[in-house]
């Protein structure tokens, strides 16, 4: 896999960033549905190797050194790849916080991929992951200001899986919060876990924010869930990741709650 766009590297890449042909991976994407629209809200970019191999294949080869190369290939090939396939809704791309060691200059390859693929930037959602520890919290959020500033939203991804939990949320508020399947896993028969969600929709609501329920996989669990409140859902239930391909509307088995 080569990264360049029309036999070049994207405009605003310069330095490290050459460094993003050293990687070789496809994207899969899978969708987050809406179920009271009965349609498909986003599609988050995963990474895969270049014969479908899962995302460690390709993360055994990151390290340190290779960090930010790797996190700019990844928002590279993720809009090139969502462009080609005409996605129309969000794409939600997975940034590493530590990676980013200057917000505004991390960005510009990502506008530039947008401009070259013309791919519109208000679509496009960074997801961090609660699970990476954050070295500099101060930092995370000059990011999260930073990326709001150009119109792109931002998710807390695999909340209740990681370090921080609930004390990111004392320091800044993303968009939307992506509850983890730790949580959601066999929810509908485990009070503890219900009274995490009921506490993680409270504050939400008031704070503002949307909620996606990750990894949901049986309908009980789906039904517990969205008698909680949540619309939005990403999970085997409803769909696997698909590479280089988009997973239609009509290809959802949508429920029927009667």
């Amino acid at each position: 896999m080569s990264v360049k766009m029309n036999g070049k590297l994207p405009t605003g890449c310069s330095g490290d960033c050459a460094n993003i042909e050293q990687f070789d991976f496809v994207m899969a994407f899978q969708p987050v549905v809406d179920i009271g629209k009965r349609r498909i809200y986003a599609y988050e970019a995963l990474v895969r190797g270049p014969d479908g191999q899962g995302a460690a294949s390709v993360l055994a080869g990151v390290s340190d050194r290779n960090l930010y190369a790797f996190d700019q290939a990844c928002r590279v090939k993720a809009i090139a790849t969502a462009a080609r396939l005409g996605l129309d809704r969000r794409l939600n791309i997975n940034f590493l916080p530590n990676a980013v060691y200057h917000p505004e200059a991390c960005l510009r390859l990502t506008l530039a991929a947008a401009e070259e693929h013309a791919f519109p930037r208000h679509l496009i959602t960074f997801e961090f992951t609660e699970d990476e520890k954050i070295i500099d919290r101060e930092h995370l959020k000059s990011i999260i200001l930073a990326y709001k500033g150009h119109n792109f939203m931002t998710a807390l991804d695999d909340f209740g899986a990681g370090f921080a939990g609930l004390a990111l949320l004392a320091d800044f508020q993303p968009d939307y919060i992506k509850i983890d399947r730790c949580l959601v896993s066999d929810v509908d028969r485990d009070p503890p876990r219900q009274a995490i969600i009921a506490g993680v929709m409270k504050t939400a609501s008031m704070l503002n924010m949307a909620v996606v329920a990750e990894g949901v996989e049986r309908p009980e669990e789906l039904d517990f869930l969205r008698r909680q409140g949540i619309d939005l859902f990403q999970g085997f239930l409803f769909a696997r990741p698909a590479i280089e391909t988009l997973v239609a509307d009509a290809d959802i088995a949508w429920p029927d709650f009667g």
